[in-house]
């Protein structure tokens, strides 16, 4: 009768948790990152996109000043980018938008500019469709920016953002 006693005050004089409490604490810690993580790739996304928009914004400016310092508008981002080795700005390195912009790749996008007849126009592309990003934009010369809810390049016939 002792011995059933002082092995009943030891288990009561024990500390931790049962292998069922943790199993269940892990459980409960799993359900809810699985509701958490789609949401908070869904935000990266929507932020990934909204600083592509941004970009676009300042490649825009960059033009502009591009075309009032050399009277034509640039034909690719190295243009509107900063000199290699660190010289004077130039028609073909202006130092008008920074150097991770005009390499292309910035924000989870891929941006090009390309010369046209009238202009110029931009493209931005996710990197990782469906990673960092659900939409392509466009614009050009007119400021007008279009996007594409699908891995196609956006064009100046997509559907314009309403902003």
């Amino acid at each position: 009768m002792l011995s059933v006693l002082s092995k009943r005050k030891n288990r009561l004089n024990q500390s931790g948790f049962s292998l069922i409490e943790l199993l269940i604490v892990i459980s409960i810690i799993l359900i809810i990152l699985a509701i958490a993580l789609p949401k908070l790739n869904q935000a990266k996304m929507n932020a990934q996109e909204t600083a592509a928009l941004s970009q676009i914004q300042t490649l825009h400016k960059a033009e502009t000043m591009y075309y009032s310092q050399f009277g034509r508008y640039a034909t690719s981002l190295a243009e509107l980018g900063p000199p290699s080795g660190g010289g004077n700005a130039s028609p073909t390195s202006a130092d008008l938008i920074p150097a991770t912009l005009s390499t292309g790749e910035n924000t989870g996008y891929v941006f090009t500019v390309q010369g046209t007849p009238t202009g110029y126009s931009i493209t931005a592309v996710p990197k990782s469709f469906g990673s960092s990003g659900r939409r392509t934009f466009f614009s050009d010369e007119t400021l007008v920016i279009h996007q594409n809810w699908g891995r196609e390049p956006a064009t100046a016939q997509s559907p314009e953002l309403k902003q």
